[in-house]
């Protein structure tokens, strides 16, 4: 069977964009919401997760399933290097709309894709990208991990983001530095760390210093945002 042809000047992130309204929508019970959705499957509004409404874009534009979709515009990058940076960017953006689903308690196999999404992320960046896009990966995949509640995952690639700012000080920006200060800080707290409290002080004195005030407030929705572990 031929696949179903994407028009030109649809782009991925518009869609992603779509399955994130439709997320929203059947979650609030706005009106036809969830009867648009129910067209791919029963549908339970209360667990109606991100990879539920992308199931549903996908169907709406002729895919069984939303990795056919991302496949689809994969095709249109001929050129390795360049297909390489578009899976990376495509799945580390991806894993940012699962984070609002991800904890210890979203089923095992869930939990599972999403790890190997981080860790395929992560690949796709060492082939196409430099020590900065790598270190950037390692803290996805340690910001995946701990949301699954897998804190000796997450600190070992915690560990490792410090690891390349410190090898390569200049490829990096002062909000790495905060990040990986506060990844490494809720790792340490996952894992019971007498050291978790003043890690976390760390992070916010490197917070602090971020320069430009819109990143300084990212990074401090990111240090502010639980679990903190008790």
């Amino acid at each position: 069977m031929t696949a179903p042809a994407l028009p030109d000047h649809v782009e991925l992130a518009h869609l992603r964009n779509l399955a994130k309204e439709l997320r929203l929508a059947v979650r609030a019970g706005r009106p036809g919401a969830a009867e648009r959705a129910a067209a791919a499957g029963p549908v339970d509004p209360a667990d109606f997760s991100i990879r539920d409404a992308q199931r549903v874009i996908a169907r709406e534009h002729g895919f069984e399933r939303w990795s056919d979709v991302v496949s689809a515009f994969g095709s249109r990058r001929p050129h390795a290097r360049d297909l390489h940076r578009w899976f990376a960017v495509e799945l580390n953006n991806a894993l940012g709309d699962l984070l609002f689903d991800l904890s210890p308690a979203t089923a095992p196999a869930e939990q599972e894709r999403a790890l190997y999404q981080a860790y395929a992320a992560c690949y796709h960046w060492l082939e196409a990208g430099a020590e900065v896009q790598h270190g950037r990966g390692e803290y996805t995949i340690a910001q995946t991990a701990l949301a699954i509640g897998r804190p000796a995952t997450g600190a070992q690639h915690a560990a490792r983001y410090a690891e390349l700012i410190d090898r390569h000080p200049g490829a990096f920006a002062d909000w790495d530095r905060a990040l990986a200060a506060e990844v490494g800080a809720r790792a340490a707290a996952a894992t019971g760390s007498p050291d978790a409290a003043r890690l976390r002080a760390r992070a916010q004195r490197l917070t602090d210093r971020v320069a430009d005030p819109e990143t300084r407030a990212v990074v401090q929705d990111r240090l502010d945002r639980g679990p903190w572990f008790g």
